[in-house]
């Protein structure tokens, strides 16, 4: 049996103090850079492994962090989730990942997962079914848990959030395919109770009224985010004695969806109708007819959503800070809402 190697052995091997190592292998800002990797490079090439139970006990710290997502299938969330581990990395926190698939029991059940494994904080983009008022997030908060909500949020107060400005992606969406010279557009909405799609379908409606079209609630309809709902939905608007001439939809897979069934009727996009998603998936670029979408910036997202828990978790007289991020969405023009060329 191989004897363990200790952070004495990695003193002695580069003749320096037990506790310089310590204090490198944990990122003491006291200890320089080049300390610092040198020690990370020698306990590599040693083979050493860090007690992270001892570790815990000192600091107090577990250095795991929970991430909870609705959904795991979609690069978005994907993004965001690779912007979250690599900022939380250099900081020698682990992520934990969770997905609610939109069910609220199961969202309970991760946060109590989470917190029994006693995480240093929870991020999360709340489910479809999430309420504004949550017992199991005052919870969290109780515990002395930095809560964190991206993209998805509830408003409690006390809470720093990440979001982008959902308000605007969509306002400037549905004035791009007015300004292709389309007058009934139709949205295809999801849950707005949630507020990101509260938000979308408040600025496709403004976009209309400033621009002098007539807003028509009928043309508004709820959509789960899938291929499915969205093919389904279309072809009942296809159906109408005035169909539209354009769609926005608040999710890149329901835009999807009505693609296929708008080639199904035999119509061509963009010169007979206009599509346009949100949320800029990557197949939104690769398909044979690229689709307009608004870019959110995922990664930009993780990132300083966990940059928003460092700052947090550093100011442990204030948990209860609150920080409201908002990024600045981006509207990626394409093949399937571009009628004018410029």
């Amino acid at each position: 049996m191989s004897k363990k190697i200790t952070i004495y052995d990695i003193a002695k091997e580069l003749n320096i103090t037990a506790a310089t190592v310590s204090r490198a292998l944990n990122n003491n800002p006291k200890i320089s850079k080049v300390t610092r990797q040198l020690v990370a490079d020698t306990a590599a090439k040693m083979n050493y492994k860090q007690n992270k139970l001892a570790l815990a006990l000192k600091s107090g710290k577990s250095y795991n962090v929970g991430v909870i997502v609705p959904r795991l299938d979609s690069n978005f969330f994907a993004s965001v989730i690779r912007g979250i581990e690599e900022e939380l990395h250099p900081y020698g926190y682990h992520v934990i990942i969770c997905q609610t698939r939109d069910d609220k029991n199961l969202e309970i059940e991760n946060i109590d997962a989470l917190l029994n494994a006693q995480v240093d904080g929870i991020l999360m983009s709340i489910s479809n079914v999430s309420t504004e008022q949550n017992e199991s997030f005052e919870r969290i908060l109780k515990k002395n848990v930095p809560l964190i909500f991206f993209d998805r949020k509830a408003n409690i107060d006390g809470v720093s959030t990440v979001t982008i400005n959902d308000f605007q992606g969509a306002y400037e969406a549905t004035k791009h395919l007015i300004a292709q010279g389309c007058k009934r557009i139709a949205h295809l909405s999801n849950n707005r109770l949630i507020e990101i799609f509260r938000d979308r379908y408040l600025g496709y409606k403004q976009a209309i009224l400033d621009s002098g079209l007539e807003f028509d609630e009928s043309i508004v309809i709820e959509a789960i985010s899938n291929v499915e709902d969205g093919r389904k939905i279309t072809k009942s608007l296809l159906e109408l004695d005035n169909p539209p001439d354009a769609i926005f939809s608040s999710s890149d897979f329901t835009a999807l969806g009505a693609i296929q069934e708008i080639k199904a009727h035999g119509l061509k996009i963009p010169e007979d109708i206009c599509v346009a998603g949100f949320a800029n998936e990557p197949f939104t670029k690769f398909m044979e007819l690229a689709i307009t979408s608004v870019d959110q910036s995922p990664l930009e997202m993780g990132k300083m959503t966990a940059k928003v828990f460092i700052e947090q978790i550093n100011k442990k007289e204030i948990v209860k800070i609150e920080k409201k991020v908002v990024l600045n969405p981006k509207l990626i023009i394409r093949e399937s809402s571009l009628k004018k060329q410029h």
